[in-house]
């Protein structure tokens, strides 16, 4: 049985995501999400809950939000799942 180990509630800038052309902007805040879980949660296997992946793209690719916040569970075997927080 795999049983969280930790659990954390982060709000993730996302403003980074300018750097790229106006049409990518969306895909590298997804990125910018992984990368930001696997550095603090100190974890490879991070699962994006679908609610953060519509979050992001809501306003399409071109205008993600400034911030995102996210809880995050690390499990037992390493893996990191992270869904919207509030809901």
């Amino acid at each position: 049985m795999v049983e969280a180990v930790k659990e954390q509630i982060y709000n993730i800038p996302l403003r980074d995501a300018k750097r790229a052309p106006k049409w990518k902007r969306s895909k590298v805040a997804i990125k910018d999400i992984r990368t930001f879980l696997e550095k603090h949660m100190k974890a490879e296997d991070v699962k994006l809950d679908r609610n953060i992946n519509e979050k992001v793209w809501e306003r399409g690719s071109q205008k993600p939000p400034r911030m995102i916040r996210v809880r995050a569970m690390k499990f037992s075997d390493g893996q990191v799942q992270a869904e919207l927080a509030g809901e």
